[in-house]
């Protein structure tokens, strides 16, 4: 697709993010609602502001957000889980909590994460002997002869 990035890669696992959200739940088959609907009348809705509502993701956006999702399948398993729980927009905090990590450490594993799967884009493999820090910081100089 051209040059990735890291910043490209984030923002791309951010819009799966929010497409896979804004899609329907998935219900059983033949779930429905046995209550009639309700119809509001004009004194009902006075003084109501309209709800807005974000429009479906269209079908290219879906693709794309399936294929950012296949990405993870390069990470480890714990640093997957970061770097979807950071595309959802959620807080370092729980992050932290939930895999029992200091706030650095969590950074640190998100930023090898997203390099490696820049990396992979690339269509190369970060070297397995090579350390954390300079999988992160060749990551955006993959166009260019990095010196190993």
């Amino acid at each position: 697709m051209g040059e990735w990035t890291t910043t490209r890669v984030e923002d791309r696992l951010e819009s799966a993010a929010d497409v896979f959200h804004t899609l329907p739940g998935v219900m059983p088959q033949g779930f429905f609602n046995a209550w009639p609907e309700y119809f509001h009348s004009f004194a009902d809705k006075v003084g109501q502001e309209p709800q807005m509502r974000r429009p479906r993701p269209g079908p290219r956006q879906i693709t794309e957000a399936e294929e950012a999702l296949l990405w993870l399948r390069w990470l480890e398993r714990d640093d997957a889980r970061i770097v979807w729980l950071r595309a959802e927009r959620t807080a370092w905090k729980p992050i932290c909590w939930e895999m029992g990590l200091s706030r650095t450490a969590a950074t640190k594993r998100w930023q090898f994460g997203l390099a490696v799967i820049t990396w992979r884009l690339h269509g190369r493999v970060p070297p397995a002997r090579r350390s954390q820090q300079f999988v992160i910081e060749n990551a955006n100089r993959l166009s260019r002869k990095i010196v190993l």
